[in-house]
């Protein structure tokens, strides 16, 4: 099967902080994510950029309290089960775990393309849900990772629905770093694109984020309008152009008024 993997998950644990001994345990976690199969911690402890004897004790601490697990034969480190159980309470505190599936997985058989959701955190997105598209080729998502803003489709309707200072912070301070062919690298250009986009109600990504992929965006609204999520239908340009993903704006627009039922409010 070809696919078409979309880079739009990776995010750079060397971002967080580790002065501290929280934040390197924070950062270990955030790096054991990246190996799913485990990982040395050589390898690990020298990503972080700190002593393998600080790694070494980090570890046996998640271990023992069941957040990594080792294994002998291999020596190798991988996340515990304890962060599935952490993780799956959040999933359902916030709604998406369940509620949110059904209508997801409605809206990847209608348009035959991946659909995906993701909540504003930061300067991020958060992508907390993601239905692969019944076609061979599709555009591939990992749920809990972290991606950016100012060149996708989802990131951009969660700027322009969300509350006025912080969207207007975002539009300001947002780094617009140049990922894609079309990526919007000058800042009253993506003003422009987020008043474009909280007037249209959706939000286009071509090509934005990397080569060979464009996508559509909607904001799931809350009461006062602000977006609790957004969620989105990404495919490959060779299957869909830009006017056949508007085409597809009234079908995404009501999957998100059905969620919008179903999530409850998340303060931005």
């Amino acid at each position: 099967m070809l696919e078409v993997t979309s880079v739009m998950w990776h995010y750079s644990a060397m971002e967080r902080e580790k002065t501290d001994m929280v934040g390197k345990a924070l950062w270990l976690l955030e790096a054991l994510g990246d190996h799913p199969d485990g990982v040395q911690l050589a390898e690990l402890a020298r990503r972080g950029g700190f002593p393998l004897s600080t790694a070494h004790r980090l570890a046996a601490s998640l271990v023992r309290d069941g957040f990594a697990e080792f294994d002998e034969a291999t020596r190798r480190y991988r996340l515990g089960l304890k962060l599935f159980t952490l993780a799956s309470r959040v999933s359902s505190a916030h709604g998406f775990a369940g509620a949110a599936l059904p209508i997801l997985q409605e809206l990847a058989t209608t348009t035959r393309e991946a659909a995906l959701m993701s909540v504003l955190e930061g300067q991020n997105q958060r992508y907390v849900h993601y239905v692969k598209g019944p076609q061979q080729v599709n555009v591939i998502g990992e749920p809990g990772r972290l991606g950016p803003l100012h060149n996708t489709s989802m990131g951009k309707v969660l700027i322009a629905f969300a509350p006025k200072e912080v969207r207007q912070r975002l539009i300001d301070t947002l780094p617009l770093d140049a990922t894609g062919p079309n990526t919007i690298t000058q800042r009253d250009e993506f003003a422009e694109q987020i008043s474009l986009v909280r007037r249209r109600g959706y939000a286009i990504a071509d090509q934005e984020h990397e080569t060979g992929i464009r996508a559509i965006g909607v904001p799931v609204l809350g009461e006062d309008r602000n977006a609790i999520a957004a969620i989105s239908v990404a495919s490959p340009v060779f299957r869909l152009s830009v006017d056949d993903l508007i085409d597809l704006a009234p079908i995404l627009t009501d999957a998100a008024r059905r969620l919008a039922v179903l999530l409850p409010y998340r303060a931005a």
